[in-house]
């Protein structure tokens, strides 16, 4: 195996964020500079803001609700063949009733 070819590693690697939050990891790097970190990110700080260009969520909400409305008016086989048979026995009475 080769010696002095693998990078030296820090276990106390100082992290520092934008924010002022610093902490430690291990690192090759003995010092990191970070924009974003767990204390200062909308994801885990829960202050998450919802973005609507151009009414995008208006229009999905319309759509699921449209849909919604379809599906409900739209008939399945079952009561397809229950109204064709309505129908077939209305003609054979009807037929019946004729002679």
């Amino acid at each position: 195996m080769r010696t002095e070819i693998h990078p030296t590693y820090h276990p106390a690697a100082k992290v520092v964020c934008s924010c002022g939050t610093t902490f430690t990891t291990g690192s090759t790097v003995s010092e990191i500079h970070t924009e974003l970190c767990s204390a200062c990110h909308p994801f885990y700080t829960g202050q998450t803001k919802t973005v609507d260009s151009a009414r995008r969520v208006d229009r999905f909400q319309r759509r699921t609700a449209l849909q919604e409305t379809v599906a409900a008016a739209r008939t399945g086989r079952r009561v397809k063949k229950e109204r064709a048979a309505a129908r077939r026995k209305e003609k054979s009475e009807a037929l019946g009733a004729e002679k």
